[in-house]
């Protein structure tokens, strides 16, 4: 895909550490309360300094085998602050997509299935958390973030109880 054919889509976009979180949903979804929520994460040290990309409105673009998001250049900057309305902030310009959040996901589970997982844009695999429309999205991002699956997962993907002395 070259840059002019780039798409537009309804997301935000934050920049933690070296991979970009995209987060998609339907509007009033909480898209633009997760990317600050996210900012204030990395200003607090509980995951890597983040930095707004885009909120709204991003650009994708496949490249490399990797999904590469900026911000819609109207748009670049800005962020909405529920209460506060647009307010301008630091943002980068480019980001490699490493997750996809979809709020108010329809498949959204408390133990997802492994395909649930996963989500492919532009024939790019990423890993994907679907989120429930009544669940805050927010610890779910950080976990992803600052965990891994168990190391002992004889799944290999890690979405599911072990079992105990209790279970057994």
């Amino acid at each position: 895909m070259t840059r002019a054919q780039a798409s537009t889509t309804h997301a935000s976009a934050v920049l933690v550490g070296a991979r970009a979180v995209l987060i998609r949903g339907p509007s009033g979804s909480g898209k633009s309360r997760l990317a600050f929520d996210l900012i204030l994460a990395g200003r607090a040290g509980q995951i890597a300094a983040a930095t707004l990309v885009g909120d709204d409105r991003v650009h994708l673009e496949a490249a490399q085998d990797q999904l590469l998001v900026r911000p819609a250049r109207e748009l670049a900057g800005l962020l909405e602050i529920r209460g506060l309305g647009l307010r301008a902030c630091d943002f980068a310009e480019q980001g490699s997509v490493g997750l996809v959040v979809d709020l108010s996901a329809a498949d959204a589970e408390r133990l997802p299935a492994p395909q649930a997982l996963l989500t492919e844009i532009y024939g790019i695999k990423l890993p994907r958390i679907p989120v429930g429309p009544a669940f805050s999205p927010l610890p779910l991002v950080l976990a992803a973030l600052s965990t891994r699956p168990s190391a002992d997962c004889p799944k290999g993907f890690g979405n599911h109880i072990s079992p105990t002395i209790a279970t057994q």
